[in-house]
């Protein structure tokens, strides 16, 4: 760790006596569906009205994926994009990580189907779920392999398809969701600190409050099941806020102390891309201001696991962060999750 550059701020994990490889993000990549369905769009068949979705959520559009495009394409085409701008290729990849709520199924797991349409034959794969805070939690489990020399290249995919769980019949939830995915490639960079921290919390009492209460084993698919509309995503979105406003300044306050940095030291911020509202009293509250904030809500809306993941990927390909530059990306999701993590670039 001495051979690192000096930087006005702490690695955490160096601080501690910490004696594994540093992690850096090599490359990223995004891919959205094809199909965009605009707040206009749905007004034909929603009972709701542009005006009342933007003043309420910030959301302009949302991307659909097609009938027969699912959760491990939109993941796969994320990672090839990822791999490329990283320069490596699918036998290099050690390990895959997919973070969803919007599996192609239950099992096999999205990163074993990942894993066969890249053509990754050596790597070892599973999914990870924490909702909307996934792709935080899947960054922090990646980095462990290869900190521990356990892997060399592992591949960390936020992926949904959102719109096979919404209820079309809820105007207050339907609204907000879109499909996409992203993905980072995660590698030993000797000559950068990389990911310097994530932190990560949860309170399963309030898992209620957002959730898809049908298709496990609580509530299998019955005809009753389906007649009540379980298998659709519910959210009580007042409680919801509240909830995600506190967690997310929390996390963020958090990740930035165990740095010792603050703030006005980031260059960019990338909260979940979930509700204006929620991002503008998020920066509020660290006192961010909104150059330093990066927002792409109004064009993709709500994508969970792949929110942050997409929009990392944009700030990159817009020049928002360059090389040496400091990131803090900071989520929030079903369970109840939440997490921020801290990246030199």
């Amino acid at each position: 760790m001495s051979s690192l550059p000096a930087r006005d701020f702490t690695n955490p994990r160096a601080k501690h006596g910490f004696q594994g490889r540093t992690c850096s993000v090599t490359g990223v990549g995004a891919y959205v569906p094809e199909r965009v369905v605009t707040n206009a769009d749905l007004e034909k068949f929603v009972d709701t009205t542009d005006e009342w979705i933007t003043s309420r959520t910030g959301i302009k559009a949302r991307r659909i994926a097609a009938d027969n495009e699912f959760c491990s394409d939109l993941a796969a085409k994320a990672a090839e994009r990822a791999m490329a701008q990283a320069g490596v290729t699918a036998d290099q990849i050690d390990l895959i990580i997919v973070a969803t709520i919007t599996p192609d199924m239950p099992f096999p797991s999205t990163a074993c189907l990942v894993q066969h349409k890249i053509g990754a034959k050596r790597a070892a794969a599973f999914d990870l779920e924490a909702a909307c805070s996934g792709f935080i939690y899947a960054l922090e489990v990646g980095q462990q392999f290869i900190m521990s020399r356990t892997s060399e290249c592992v591949l960390v995919i936020g992926a949904e398809k959102l719109s096979s769980i919404i209820d079309w019949k809820d105007r207050t939830t339907c609204v907000l969701f879109g499909d996409g995915a992203g993905a980072a490639v995660l590698q030993h960079r000797p000559d950068s600190h990389g990911l310097l921290t994530a932190c990560m919390g949860a309170d399963g009492g309030k898992g209620g409050l957002l959730s898809q209460p049908g298709g496990g084993c609580r509530f299998p698919a019955t005809h009753e099941s389906v007649d009540q509309r379980l298998h659709f995503l519910k959210m009580d979105g007042k409680e919801v806020f509240k909830s995600a406003v506190n967690a997310m300044c929390t996390a963020a306050r958090e990740a930035l102390t165990r740095c010792e940095l603050t703030v006005s030291q980031i260059k960019c911020v990338i909260p979940h891309q979930a509700n204006q509202r929620i991002i503008d009293a998020v920066a509020e509250r660290l006192k961010a201001t909104p150059e330093q904030m990066f927002v792409n809500l109004d064009k993709y809306g709500n994508t969970s696991a792949a929110s942050v993941a997409i929009a990392l990927d944009e700030a990159v390909s817009t020049g928002k962060l360059q090389r040496g530059d400091l990131v803090l990306l900071v989520v929030f999701g079903a369970g109840l999750t939440w997490g921020a993590a801290v990246i030199e670039w």
